[in-house]
């Protein structure tokens, strides 16, 4: 008998997502009800743009359903990925903090939804509560040691092992702090991430379930082995 295969989605409400974000829960209370009254939500299609290259930028994301993947485009079409924001995750702060233009797009992996808050009461929080800038502060720390650690890799690791330090990218607490080892990623999702082929992608996930690294669901990917991908992404 064939095994079940699983369909895996994760979707937040804006009130689980601000319930489970460190940030608001450190909030005190007037604060936290004015976020929640200022907060939004809104829907990105497959493939659409949250936010392009060189726009204003006007709210604080976090991701209530859906993957966001940060992207460069140069003028003759070739694309850099930046990175992957999953389920439970805030970005875009450094843009806000910055009050400058985007330096990248925005663009939904999947059908995805965001809670949007507005950049005025981003600002507020920033000079009214200390614990909102030590969250920050750790944030940003963690994205650029990352950045800096993918810049590295791109010129350094080969194929497989670009494609292992995407996926432990989407189990960093940075961009995954439900701390989920199922990754509602498709194959297509993670090549993209990695920036590399598809085919190159599929090759190294064979390798990794042979070598009992990761499980590969329908709809998902499913994280068994962290440390040795660890390993491979070094």
């Amino acid at each position: 008998m064939a095994r079940q295969q699983r369909v895996h989605t994760t979707s937040l409400t804006l009130d689980e997502l601000l319930g489970q974000s460190s940030w608001f829960t450190q909030l005190d209370e007037p604060a936290r009800l004015q976020v929640r009254s200022d907060a939004s939500e809104r829907a990105i299609a497959l493939g659409a743009s949250l936010s392009h290259h060189g726009e204003r930028q006007h709210a604080w994301f976090g991701v209530l359903e859906g993957v966001v993947k940060w992207a460069i485009t140069a003028r003759d079409g070739r694309t850099v990925t930046l990175g992957g924001q999953s389920v439970g995750s805030w970005f875009g702060e450094g843009t806000l903090i910055r009050n400058a233009p985007r330096q990248s797009d925005l663009i939904a992996l999947r059908h995805s939804r965001v809670a949007q808050i507005p950049f005025d009461t981003f600002d507020w929080l920033r000079h009214h509560q200390p614990s909102f800038n030590e969250f920050l502060l750790h944030q940003i720390n963690e994205r650029l040691h990352w950045f800096m650690g993918n810049f590295a890799a791109h010129g350094l690791l080969d194929t497989e092992s670009q494609v292992a330090r995407a996926l432990v990218g989407m189990v960093h607490p940075l961009l995954n702090p439900r701390g989920e080892r199922y990754l509602q990623l498709s194959q297509e999702e993670l090549s993209n991430l990695a920036a590399v082929s598809r085919q190159s992608c599929n090759s190294a996930l064979t390798r990794f379930r042979d070598a009992g690294l990761v499980q590969i669901e329908y709809g998902g990917i499913v994280v068994i082995d962290l440390p040795g991908l660890q390993q491979l992404a070094q």
